[in-house]
């Protein structure tokens, strides 16, 4: 049985980032978007990132281009853009696919893990959110219209719990 521990993934600056590396940290994974009505969201990622990054949280932004075209640039463009527009110090990491045959295998995992609605597998649509713990497993999925500052309550208890 597979947990996160088992995926790694490539950040912006090409380095390889082993998800085993955060082992024992809670994660909140989002895929991203630097043009749509949930793009604001970023400014909530980061409030919930620095409010409890020293207790344990992780939040890794994943740019994806499927929904609507709405991030089309290239991993520096978006990387600059969230910094200059939101101050994001969170990780963010190359912009890959979520859904699909060349979906990224960490979001194949997740997406069995923790269906949607009606027991959806694929990503609706940007910042679709999986909260993880500490122990590797997904607790939570959340829709795009879930704003990160609602999740504090989820976060709090997994910061907290032992699993």
């Amino acid at each position: 049985m597979k947990t996160i521990y088992d995926f790694e993934a490539t950040q912006m600056n090409g380095q390889s980032l082993a998800l085993s590396q955060l082992r024992g940290k809670v994660m909140l994974i989002v895929n991203t978007a630097s043009a749509c009505g949930f793009t604001p969201q970023f400014a909530g990622l980061e409030k919930v990132h620095q409010a409890y990054k020293d207790q344990g949280l992780a939040v890794l932004g994943f740019p994806c281009n499927q929904f609507g075209n709405q991030d089309p640039g290239s991993n520096q463009a978006i990387a600059q853009y969230c910094q200059v527009n939101y101050g994001v110090s969170f990780t963010m990491l190359e912009k890959i696919n979520v859904n699909g045959p060349d979906a990224h295998p960490l979001y194949q995992w997740l997406c069995a893990e923790a269906p949607g609605l009606l027991g959806s597998k694929a990503i609706k649509w940007n910042f679709t959110k999986f909260l993880v713990g500490r122990d590797g497993r997904v607790i939570k999925r959340y829709a795009s219209m879930d704003k990160p500052e609602k999740m504090a309550q989820d976060i709090e208890a997994a910061l907290t719990s032992t699993h």
